[in-house]
C-alpha cells in the first residue's frame, strides 16, 4: 500500500514521467527482494548502510553500470524522504553509502547538418500523419522539451501571438519556452489538419495518433527513431537525442549556459553544464587544426 501512495505522489504531486515512475518502482521492488532473500527484511525503518552497501556489491557483480547504481540509490533515497514526510518512519538520515564513480560521459546528439536533412532531403507522408510526424520532430528539437512534456502539451500551452509554449516539467515546475516564426506557421497549418480529420472531436493535446488519441512514450519514440535513422548512422534515435541536441548546438553556438539551463527546465546549472563539454571539443578541433603548434596537427 505504501508504494502505490508513493508512486501516486511522483505522478501527481512530483510530475513525474510514466517512464520515471517505472523506473522508481521497479528500483524499490528489486531492492526489497534483495532484503528478503539476505536478510529476510523489508522493514524499512531498520535499513543500514551494510545492507545498501550489500546491495551495491549485488548490483556491481551484476555487472550494472556506476550510472544505473546511482540512480537506483536515488530512487531509495527519494522514498525514504517521502516516508519522512509522511512520518512513516523516525527522522533519520539516510544511511551513508560509497557508490562507484561515474565514468565521464558526454551526451550524445545529432549534428546540426544531419537535422538539416530531415528539411530539405526527408520527405513526409501527404496529410495529417506526415505533417503530425514534421511538427513532432520540430518540437521536440526547436524547444528541447522531454517526451513526457510533448505528449502532455495542449493547445491552451500554445501562444501563438507571443510565440511561446508552457511547459509544465520535472517537480510541477512551469517554464516558457520561444519559438520563431516557422513552427508558428507548421502548427497553425498542423491545426487545420486536426480540424479537418477530426471534426467532431474535442481536442485538447496538441499532437495525437492517427486515430485521434493522445499520443503515448512508444509512439514517439517510434517516429523520432525511424526518422532519424534517414539521416545519422548513430545507434542512440531517441527523443531525447533531438534535446541533447537542441542543448548542444545552442552551446556550440555561444548561448548562455543560465539560458539553456531555463530553456531545459533543470533544477541547477550542474545539470546544464555537461553540455559546455560538446562545445570544447568542437574547440579543440578547429585548434588542432589551425594552430601550428597544437598536438595532433602533421
Amino acid at each position: 500500500m505504501e508504494l502505490t501512495v508513493f508512486l501516486n505522489y511522483l505522478e501527481y504531486e512530483k510530475r513525474y514521467s510514466e517512464h520515471t515512475i517505472t523506473a522508481y518502482k521497479r528500483d524499490l521492488e528489486q531492492f526489497w527482494a534483495f532484503l528478503s532473500h539476505n536478510y529476510e527484511t523489508t522493514e524499512w525503518a531498520k535499513i543500514k548502510s551494510m545492507h545498501l552497501r550489500s546491495w551495491v556489491v549485488q548490483l556491481m557483480q551484476d555487472n550494472l553500470s556506476a550510472t544505473t547504481i546511482h540512480r537506483k540509490i536515488s530512487s531509495l533515497k527519494t522514498y525514504h524522504k517521502f516516508l519522512l514526510i509522511r512520518k512513516s518512519i523516525p527522522v533519520s538520515v539516510f544511511p551513508h553509502v560509497l557508490l562507484p564513480k561515474k565514468a565521464e560521459r558526454l551526451p550524445a546528439y545529432v549534428e546540426e547538418s544531419q537535422l538539416e536533412k530531415l528539411q530539405t532531403d526527408i520527405c513526409f507522408p501527404e496529410g495529417f500523419a506526415g505533417l503530425r510526424d514534421y511538427l513532432l520532430l520540430e518540437i521536440l528539437y526547436i524547444t528541447g522539451m522531454r517526451r513526457s512534456e510533448l505528449i502532455a502539451l495542449k493547445w491552451g500551452d500554445v501562444n501563438m501571438q507571443s510565440g511561446h509554449l508552457k511547459v509544465v516539467g520535472k517537480g510541477n515546475k512551469m517554464r516558457l519556452i520561444p519559438f520563431g516564426d516557422e513552427l508558428k506557421i507548421t502548427f497553425l497549418k498542423y491545426r487545420k489538419f486536426v480540424k479537418k480529420s477530426f471534426p467532431d472531436l474535442g481536442v485538447e493535446f496538441v499532437l495525437l495518433t492517427d486515430k485521434g488519441k493522445k499520443m503515448y512514450p512508444k509512439f514517439v519514440y517510434n517516429k523520432v527513431n525511424r526518422y532519424l535513422s534517414l539521416v545519422t548512422t548513430s545507434k542512440k534515435r531517441s527523443p531525447h537525442i533531438l534535446r541533447h541536441s537542441f542543448a548542444t548546438h545552442l552551446s556550440n553556438n555561444g548561448a548562455d549556459l543560465n539560458a539553456i539551463k531555463e530553456l531545459l527546465g533543470h533544477a541547477n546549472l550542474a545539470a546544464t553544464q555537461v553540455y559546455t563539454h560538446n562545445s570544447i571539443e568542437q574547440l579543440k578541433k578547429v585548434y588542432e587544426q589551425a594552430h601550428p603548434k597544437a598536438k595532433n596537427k602533421k
